[in-house]
This record gives C-alpha cells, sequence and structure tokens, in this order.
C-alpha cells in the first residue's frame, strides 16, 4: 500500500507540465511546435535558452518536491526501505510527465524529472550523472545520446552500489528497486527510440546552449 502511494504522490506532481504551462503563457501549444514533445529540449529550441533552463528547472524540481514530501511523511516510518520508495515516486513524477492525462497523454520524455530523482537521490549519483550527461552533451551536442547514457549510469551505479550495502536495505529490496529503475530506464529508451534511430543513421539534430546555434541546425 505505501508504494502506490508513494506512486500516486509522485503522479501528483508531475502533472505540473512547466514547458506546457510556458507555452500556454506565451500563446502557444509546445507540442505543436518543433518536435512536438512537451520538454526542455523543444523549449530551448521553440522559444530559446531562457525558456529551456526554466522547463528544466520546473520538471526536475517538482521531482524533488515529491521526493522532499514522501522522505518527511515515511523517512521515519520507513526508514528501512525509503531508496525504494524514492525510487516509487520518481517514477509516479515520470510517468505523470510523460503520460499526462489531461492532455490527452502527450507529455515529455521525463529525463529532467529523472535529473531530479538523481539529484535527490544519492549524492555519489549525483557527481557522477552530471559528469555522464554534460560530458556527453558537452563533447557530441547531442541531448538523447546523454540522456539515455544517463540511465545506464544510474542502473549500474545503483547496483554497484546496492550489493556493497550503501543503500542499508534487504536483498529483496534491493532487488525491487533495481527492477522498478530498470522499468524507467526501459521507458526512456523507448521514448527516445526515433532520436535512437537518428543517432544511428547520423541524422539526430544538435542542441545548442545558445538559440542562435539551435536555429541554424
Amino acid at each position: 500500500m505505501i508504494r502506490i502511494v508513494c506512486l500516486l504522490i509522485g503522479y501528483a506532481f508531475g502533472l505540473f507540465q512547466t514547458a506546457y504551462i510556458i507555452g500556454k503563457l506565451h500563446g502557444i501549444d509546445i507540442r505543436e511546435h518543433g518536435s512536438g514533445n512537451s520538454g526542455t529540449t523543444n523549449m530551448l529550441r521553440t522559444l530559446g535558452t531562457r525558456y529551456g533552463l526554466l522547463t528544466f528547472a520546473g520538471d526536475c524540481l517538482k521531482c524533488v518536491a515529491a521526493i522532499c514530501l514522501v522522505r518527511l511523511l515515511f523517512g521515519k516510518s520507513h526508514a528501512d526501505m525509503l531508496p525504494l520508495l524514492v525510487i516509487y515516486t520518481a517514477a509516479g513524477v515520470i510517468l505523470a510527465h510523460d503520460f499526462p492525462f489531461y492532455l490527452g497523454f502527450r507529455g515529455g520524455k521525463g529525463i529532467a524529472a529523472t535529473a531530479g530523482l538523481v539529484f535527490s537521490f544519492d549524492p555519489i549519483m549525483t557527481v557522477l550523472g552530471l559528469i555522464t550527461f554534460f560530458g556527453i552533451f558537452f563533447i557530441t551536442h547531442y541531448v538523447s545520446l546523454g540522456s539515455v547514457m544517463v540511465y545506464v549510469g544510474i542502473m549500474i551505479e545503483m547496483i554497484v552500489l546496492g550489493q556493497i550495502g550503501h543503500f542499508h536495505m534487504t536483498q529483496n529490496l534491493l532487488t525491487e528497486m533495481y527492477i522498478v529503475t530498470g522499468c524507467l530506464a526501459l521507458l526512456a529508451f523507448w521514448l527516445h527510440r526515433e532520436n535512437i534511430k537518428r543517432l544511428l543513421a547520423g541524422t539526430e539534430r544538435k542542441t545548442y546552449l545558445h538559440s542562435s546555434k539551435n536555429k541554424k541546425e
């Protein structure tokens, strides 16, 4: 039951669609522009760096806020399984972000929300996640490649840290956490399937922090 509660808390927070709201404030539906994705990259390309970064912050912080609430509510009563509950909370946020029911289940791809999970989950994974994403992004300028590789890193880091006792949970809870996280990783890869095809074909569009460069691409 506690898992479902955390999932629902996350889902409620995840329904805050930053890109969609910003787009509407500017008289557009962001999903009708660019890639049709309600997320950071499409916002950056459509309305510029300022609003792209604002979108990232909003989508990241909604996951952080949901996790903070769960820690506050269950940190003492369920301390033995708190990392698992954090993952369920983040899963709810990501599912709501990707498939908001009130927008016809058309949302984003959940990477900024995943960043909120990483920032809230563990400092070691936060550092490694930042190195992975920005290292790949600044070298290749492919957001999609950095995004999917972050999930690869999350899975490896989580399993390694879990098996050496870093999370202080029993093996059955660790295994459950790996499975839920693995499902999120598979979802991310599925939502990026067209990006992956373009990466393999060498036709994926690059993204830059400077709006003028994005318009030239």
